[in-house]
């Protein structure tokens, strides 16, 4: 096998893996072989470029390139003299998983909290209501333990998140297995 075939072979491999797994992002396999595209890429794309290359529609292309835009997967790029758009690939995976992560679940957090606490604060009229049968306050008070654990949960979550945005969790999981072995010595 000569260096270019084991090139492509080797390329194939990865973009073939990163394909199959585009969904934890969102994203469709074939958004997965065009992020591949422009990382292997020693050179800023164009659409057309990228069209070619993967035989996608113009239609789809643009709405692959756009979606990873959104994710911040991708980034457009200025080269002079080039009046097309131009597109690289934004290569921090870390901040990548970080940006998406964050999108995806504070919002669901702030959501699921917010709805918890309006739950819980309800069921506290009922416990200790005269007016309520021992059998709802008592649903009622089992309703607010098991909905504090998922308070809890939240508040950890939220702290997760948090640490994803001001980067402390590289202080408990540090980017390079090296950088902890460093720590432990």
């Amino acid at each position: 096998m000569t260096g270019n075939e084991t090139l492509e072979q080797s390329r194939a491999r990865v973009t073939k893996a990163i394909s199959q797994n585009m969904n934890l992002y969102g994203v469709s396999p074939s958004m997965g072989r065009l992020y591949c595209l422009l990382f292997f890429s020693n050179e800023p794309l164009t659409l057309d470029d990228m069209k070619e290359e993967l035989g996608m529609s113009k239609a789809s292309m643009s709405l692959a390139v756009r979606t990873l835009l959104d994710l911040n997967m991708v980034e457009k790029t200025w080269v002079k003299g080039v009046r097309k758009d131009l597109y690289v690939v934004r290569d921090d995976s870390y901040q990548r998983f970080f940006d998406y992560f964050i999108n995806k679940w504070r919002p669901a957090v702030t959501m699921n909290t917010k709805a918890i606490e309006e739950t819980i604060s309800e069921l506290e009229g009922l416990v200790g209501n005269s007016d309520e049968s021992q059998e709802i306050q008592e649903h009622a008070q089992t309703d607010m333990e098991k909905l504090q654990g998922w308070l809890d949960y939240y508040d950890w979550l939220g702290r997760l998140i948090d640490s994803f945005e001001t980067q402390e969790i590289f202080n408990f999981i540090p980017m390079k297995k090296k950088d902890v072995q460093k720590d432990e010595t």
